[in-house]
């Protein structure tokens, strides 16, 4: 008799963006910019696409050294490569 297994149904988990703290953030670094009205949620969106491209390019730096952890020299490499395809 073959097992059957039961999957729960997922719970969708509501993350939302810390907008008052990117908010009081912005205006503390710069007093005199304003932003758009979604204009923290583009900041926020942008600070994670950026973790996100660190942590591939530090998963290929430490596969290509064959190494099994990801250590500091391989995310201060990829972060060097990834500003510099940044600048634009």
């Amino acid at each position: 008799m073959p097992f059957s297994t039961i999957v729960p149904e997922k719970k969708k988990i509501k993350r939302k963006a810390p907008r008052a703290f990117l908010k009081r953030t912005v205006k503390q670094q710069k007093p005199h910019l304003r932003l758009e009205k979604n204009g923290d949620l583009l900041i926020h969106l942008n600070c994670l696409l950026f973790i996100h491209r660190l942590a591939e390019e530090s998963k290929i730096n430490a596969c290509e050294n064959k190494c099994g952890l990801i250590k500091r020299e391989h995310v201060l490499a990829a972060a060097k490569v990834i500003l510099k395809k940044s600048r634009g």
